[in-house]
């Protein structure tokens, strides 16, 4: 296992200059969080995501501000030394710049984040701009984009066609210049992907866009088989911990009903003696 340290975004920069990709994972909870640190993963991205694989909604939508830094919360108690990264939900920063700028600040000061990520390119630079100048480090997050997925019909792959591709590249550059320290991008061609990281100097992360990224995230949920809804394209399912728990409930069940469970390591017991003591007094009082 990897030495473990706070990771920072010099450190990260360090590691796209030796070439060494960089592990990004989402978690929502102390218990996730905890394992997604000791196992030396970098980045920790407290998503949206959670609206849909913790809450059972669907789409990312209905999550709030304030059920996410509770998350980012959890997630920093289990996770010290992970490069935590707070999602800004959808209408916490669309609204006004102030209001995103104070709403980006309260990921940093309630939930202990290390930066922020929100959705959008050019329509969103000066909104970032107003962030970052308020020392707030930001990752942009372009291609599909799932606050907006109606707008681009949907969970479907972007940059496929010139237009959607040169808008790609544009909104990279945008993000780079409003001081963005890194570009997500969901759902992207790999050549496109290789040509933006060509383009910008920030660090290039990717889910879904190909291996040519200075990292790689997926959402925990989805390499772990948790999430049975459905499984994207681009998740490589490490276990499925799925069948897993539900061989472990059934057994449960099954001891119960067949009481074979408790058994007597799994209970407590008395002395003799104070036993005796408490039917002596039960029989006096009845």
């Amino acid at each position: 296992m990897p030495e473990l340290k706070r990771i920072s975004i010099p450190y990260l920069y360090e590691l796209k200059k030796r070439g060494e990709p960089i592990s990004w994972l989402t978690a929502y909870d102390y218990p996730l969080a905890y394992l997604v640190d000791q196992a030396g993963i970098e980045m920790i991205l407290v998503g949206d995501s959670a609206s849909m694989v913790v809450y059972g909604n669907s789409s990312t939508l209905p999550i709030t501000m304030d059920t996410l830094i509770e998350h980012c919360q959890a997630v920093r108690r289990g996770a010290p030394n992970s490069f935590v990264i707070g999602d800004m939900p959808f209408l916490s920063y669309q609204v006004s710049v102030s209001e995103a700028v104070y709403n980006a600040g309260r990921f940093l000061k309630e939930g202990n984040c290390d930066a922020v990520k929100l959705e959008g390119g050019v329509r969103v630079a000066e909104t970032i701009k107003a962030i970052v100048n308020a020392g707030i480090p930001v990752v942009g997050h372009i291609g599909l984009t799932p606050q907006s997925s109606s707008m681009l019909g949907g969970f479907k792959v972007q940059g496929k066609d010139v237009e959607s591709a040169i808008s790609l590249i544009e909104d990279a550059n945008a993000l780079e210049k409003a001081g963005t320290f890194g570009t997500l991008l969901e759902c992207v061609p790999t050549k496109i992907t290789s040509i933006i990281r060509k383009t910008v100097s920030n660090l290039v992360f990717g889910i879904g866009a190909g291996d040519d990224c200075d990292g790689q995230l997926l959402i925990i949920h989805d390499i772990l088989g948790l999430y049975q809804c459905f499984t994207p394209k681009f998740v490589k399912q490490y276990v499925n911990i799925s069948a897993i728990i539900s061989d472990a409930l059934k057994n449960y069940r099954n001891d119960v009903k067949n009481r074979q469970f408790p058994q007597p390591e799994h209970s407590f017991t008395i002395p003799s003696s104070e036993l005796q003591k408490v039917k002596t007094y039960l029989s006096k009082t009845t």
